[in-house]
């Protein structure tokens, strides 16, 4: 493992394994997006705290539950409205259209990957949506600028059609994870040389598994986080540092 803590040499070091990698896979986290007012899960000052998930079996459980987690959600929606897309999201959507990182996997659910114009058949998202809300029992897509209303007004949790509960098209603690991301998530992972893991904890599974299956695939692994990872020492490479400005010069131009 070779750590780098200076901006400007580890964005020489990335470029190096970007220039040689025929195929390289971005696996994002929190920190990518907190530079753009997203807060994460486990800072201590973290809105999340404020306004902690209702576990999935709650939600189901309870009509009260339920409410309340709507509350929540919007509340954080407040916190975060108008957010855009940061140095890091620019970077990889260039990236991308220079051929050079051919999907990216995600445990966000802030949508600023698409934001940032990157395919949205090419991003997976492992943990889910937030701009967006599904029927638990049929599946139907409710837009958060209908439910809103009819929350606000009512104070109860909202209905579909069917009768089902309607939930954030996110994973709740306790819910299972979706199938098919899981699915093209572990494709994408044997099938690159350059796995990219950016501005994640790499302690949250079965998500955190997928650099180590990279890795034992034979694909390079490099690490770009703010703090130390569990997979520091088996990483290729390690930046450690602003990942917003370890990026920012790979949005401006092709580095390949």
């Amino acid at each position: 493992m070779v750590l780098i803590e200076n901006v400007e040499k580890a964005q020489e070091a990335l470029r190096g394994h970007l220039r040689v990698c025929d195929s390289a896979v971005a696996f994002t986290g929190a920190g990518l997006s907190t530079e753009c007012g997203i807060p994460d899960f486990r800072s201590a000052d973290s809105a999340w705290r404020r306004h902690p998930p209702i576990p999935f079996k709650d939600f189901v459980d309870d009509p009260d539950a339920r409410a309340l987690a709507w509350r929540r959600k919007f509340a954080m929606d407040d916190l975060t409205a108008g957010a855009q897309p940061g140095r890091g999201h620019r970077a990889l959507t260039r990236l991308m259209e220079d051929g050079i990182v051919r999907s990216i996997v995600t445990q966000n659910i802030d949508g600023l990957h698409q934001a940032a114009g990157a395919p949205a058949d090419r991003i997976v998202e492992l943990h889910g949506n937030g701009g967006y809300a599904t029927c638990l029992s049929c599946g139907c897509r409710h837009e958060l600028k209908d439910v809103r209303p009819r929350f606000e007004a009512s104070g109860a949790a909202p209905e579909c059609a069917c009768g089902g509960a309607v939930k954030s098209a996110t994973v709740a603690f306790g819910q299972k994870m979706p199938q098919e991301a899981l699915r093209r998530a572990r494709a994408a992972s044997l099938d690159c040389d350059l796995f990219l893991a950016i501005g994640t904890s790499l302690v949250v599974y079965p998500a955190a598994a997928f650099p180590v299956l990279a890795k034992e695939n034979g694909a390079a692994l490099v690490i770009v986080n703010g703090e130390a990872t569990p997979l520091d020492q088996t990483a290729d490479l390690v930046l450690r540092g602003d990942i917003g400005a370890i990026l920012a010069p790979f949005a401006l131009h092709a580095e390949k």
